[in-house]
């Protein structure tokens, strides 16, 4: 039976039904406990497959194109919060204070790895340099992420100092990766070959934090607090900051004389905001029931991103056909 068109992709159905889960039936007490351990285990294996599945030689091949990255990491860790924070007045009109904080901590965070380069690849883009560019955004975010979020919010940060909490975020994530980089030798072609497995814990330990800590948020009356209108508005904050830097970057890519192949690669990697490392970043910076706002801005950011970026990379191939 041939899939409707108007229905979303299967791991979106699958999150939308876990924030409904978690509505009805929060984790509390000793649940709470076993779902956080468990939670912990599944993100750090998915940095270690990460690590196992990046080639060494896919980086080496795209690292010398220094113009683009750094352009890549201006729009990703400079131009996003710095529109943050300029928007201030027109977006808290239209979100609480716990979403326009979900708001700049999206900013801050580093771009995706997967869909950049899928997309750069259907668009016929420079691969290589995607490749790399989303992947060092990934391993500089790990640091810079809870820096420019100590910085740059007045929220109380779980870990302490921003320091305290990119040492945290470093352990659970980087050391994994950096553990899977060197059983690439070993397991490295095993993981290419299931890139099922990657895929399933990848979107497991996503809907295991959003479990969590959609859980904690419920308590806290998190849906008491968010009404359809300040949905409505979130979407609208999204589509304004994603259309805003995908201007930017491409004007910017233009008038610095990169051509349509680095071009597509900045604008795929230079807007995306990655879920993948967001949520397990939030869940070490931010405590208590605004856990569950700080992620809900990033959720709706990362599904509008897709959708726009699938039609953009239609067009740009259809430019060469």
């Amino acid at each position: 039976m041939k899939r409707p068109r108007f229905l979303p992709d299967n791991f979106t159905l699958a999150m939308i039904a876990t924030v409904i889960a978690a509505s009805f039936f929060p984790c509390h007490g000793q649940g709470e406990v076993i779902f956080n351990n468990i939670t912990h285990i599944a993100v750090s294996l998915l940095f270690f497959l990460h690590g196992a599945k990046l080639s060494r030689e896919a980086v080496v091949a795209g690292i010398t194109h220094w113009r683009l990255h750094l352009l890549v990491m201006l729009c990703t860790f400079a131009l996003f919060p710095l529109l943050g924070l300029l928007l201030k007045p027109v977006l808290t009109p239209l979100v609480t204070p716990d979403l326009y904080l979900g708001i700049l901590f999206l900013c801050m965070l580093p771009s995706t790895v997967q869909s950049s380069i899928a997309f750069t690849a259907a668009a016929r883009g420079n691969v290589p340099a995607a490749i790399c560019s989303a992947s060092a955004s990934n391993l500089f975010g790990i640091f810079l992420t809870p820096v420019l979020v100590g910085l740059l919010t007045s929220a109380q940060m779980a870990g302490g100092s921003p320091l305290d909490s990119a040492l945290q975020i470093a352990l659970q994530l980087l050391l994994p990766f950096i553990a899977g980089q060197i059983a690439r030798r070993w397991i490295g072609g095993w993981v290419e070959r299931n890139k099922a497995l990657t895929r399933l814990v990848d979107q497991g330990s996503i809907l295991l934090v959003v479990y969590t800590a959609f859980s904690e948020a419920v308590g806290q009356g998190l849906w008491h607090d968010v009404s359809w209108a300040t949905l409505a508005g979130l979407m609208v904050v999204n589509a304004l900051l994603l259309g805003l830097v995908m201007f930017i970057s491409a004007q910017a890519a233009r008038r610095l004389g990169f051509n349509r192949e680095d071009r597509i690669a900045i604008v795929f990697c230079g807007s995306k905001k990655s879920l993948a490392s967001g949520v397990p970043m939030a869940k070490v910076l931010f405590a208590g029931g605004a856990l569950g706002a700080v992620v809900l801005p990033l959720m709706l950011f990362h599904q509008l991103q897709l959708m726009v970026c699938a039609v953009l990379a239609q067009r740009y191939a259809k430019e060469v056909d």
